[in-house]
């Protein structure tokens, strides 16, 4: 299971909906999208500013990130970016996977 922030930029109409309904229900309705790929949602917080709503998940694999970025995408509402979250012991792991790479020019 992969840990990963979604940062999503609502649309009006997506807005209005929240209006209309309250932010539990969004919130379920984020936790049912969630489950349907086989994740969960830790947090999930409302932000004033241009990303709305944040969520901090955990998920299957990285097919199932792409299937809830596409589902969102294809709703209309919002458009997504996702960060991968990484532990302090999978960065030691990459650490020990690293390649050598040199810089542009060196």
């Amino acid at each position: 299971m992969g840990r990963y922030m979604i940062t999503a930029r609502s649309t009006t109409e997506r807005l209005k909906g929240v209006l209309a309904v309250g932010g539990t229900a969004r919130r379920a309705s984020i936790d049912a999208v969630f489950a349907g790929v086989g994740g969960s949602v830790e947090p999930a917080y409302c932000t004033s500013g241009s990303d709305d709503p944040i969520t901090v998940c955990d998920v299957p694999s990285n097919e199932a990130v792409a299937a809830l970025a596409l589902s969102v995408g294809a709703s209309g509402g919002a458009s997504e970016r996702t960060t991968v979250l990484a532990t302090a012991d999978q960065v030691n792991a990459a650490v020990q996977q690293s390649s050598t790479s040199r810089a542009p020019g060196a």
